[in-house]
């Protein structure tokens, strides 16, 4: 298979090792020419994946057409926040094209799922997204992994299966687009709270407390939305929630811990300066669209009056026990 990966990140690196295991042909985008430069040399980032490089088959480039051009299948692993302005660069190259969406999170102001977003400015209907628990590191170690792919389209599905499942990577598909979308999102948003009561120096048992709640109210997100419940049981649901909740590794989590030592407000503003946290971005996207709906979901709430509005992180020790 002919594949074109947008994203030089580490998912997009992760993901580049387990096509090139499946004996896939492989061009890799990156929009920046020093980026380019630097892994046609080195072939790797050590910030990212630190002892990992990037199969010598790999082609790195920054044209957007070449990036596209007698490709099988395009991969989009790219923060949700680029992934409009690329979707304008990719318009005029894409037809009926098979994507794979391998980005996380909400669009800011407007609330579109990334899917949305293709679905908007592109002509192609072929569109499936995967999620799962799989951190980069633990992708490129070759150790057992499973992943949700879903999509309205068979074809895309097969086209999924073809370029990522192997021995030692699962995928289980489904045509519930949405819902994977929502479990993948909201999954970054309940590991700020398994964060906060980290920082809270919270137990075990209140850390089980917190995820078994939270997937009652993943379930009643995923029922606002029209999408089918049974999806937080899935890999893209329980299984992301559980690692992302649990993983010192999650950005999302090191967050809320540092939210959960109530730490001075400029010391967390300095934090989100100098890293990405979806969760947060993402927060402040479901919040919205669930007022938009007049859906309340109370753990949203909470996280967001802590978060945003910088109320006392204690709140969810209480949430917890006095919650409905």
């Amino acid at each position: 298979m002919r594949i074109g990966l947008f994203g030089t990140g580490a998912y997009g690196m992760a993901l580049s090792s387990i096509l090139v295991h499946n004996k896939c042909e492989v061009t890799m985008w990156t929009k920046f020419e020093e980026e380019k430069n630097n892994l046609e040399i080195t072939r790797k980032n050590e910030k990212l994946i630190p002892n990992f490089k990037i199969d010598s088959s790999i082609k790195i480039t920054t044209s957007v057409e070449e990036c596209i051009k007698e490709k099988d299948l395009l991969i989009i692993a790219i923060p949700a926040a680029f992934v409009d302005s690329l979707c304008l660069e990719m318009k005029k190259f894409i037809n009926n094209n098979h994507i794979l969406i391998a980005t996380k999170g909400i669009e800011q102001g407007t609330g579109l799922f990334i899917n949305q977003i293709l679905e908007k400015h592109l002509n192609t209907k072929n569109i499936a997204v995967v999620s799962g628990p799989s951190f980069a590191i633990d992708l490129v170690t070759k150790m057992p992994a499973g992943l949700s792919v879903a999509s309205k389209k068979p074809e895309t599905i097969l086209l999924a299966k073809q370029a990522l499942q192997n021995e030692y990577i699962k995928l289980r598909d489904t045509n519930d687009v949405i819902g994977i979308e929502i479990c993948g999102s909201i999954k970054n948003v309940i590991a700020l709270s398994a964060g906060m009561l980290a920082g809270l120096n919270a137990n075990d048992s209140t850390k089980a407390m917190l995820i078994a709640e939270a997937m009652h109210d993943m379930e009643n997100i995923l029922d606002a939305f029209d999408c089918n419940k049974r999806t937080v049981l899935s890999f893209a649901g329980i299984g992301d929630l559980l690692l992302t909740c649990t993983s010192v590794k999650s950005r999302n989590y090191s967050f809320g811990k540092l939210i959960g030592e109530k730490p001075e407000r400029k010391k967390i503003e300095e934090y989100l300066k100098n890293t990405t946290v979806e969760g947060y971005y993402t927060l402040e996207s479901i919040y919205q669209l669930l007022k938009d709906k007049e859906v309340t979901i109370p753990i949203i709430d909470l996280i967001y009056e802590i978060a945003v509005k910088g109320k006392n992180p204690e709140l969810l020790l209480k949430f917890l026990v006095y919650k409905s």
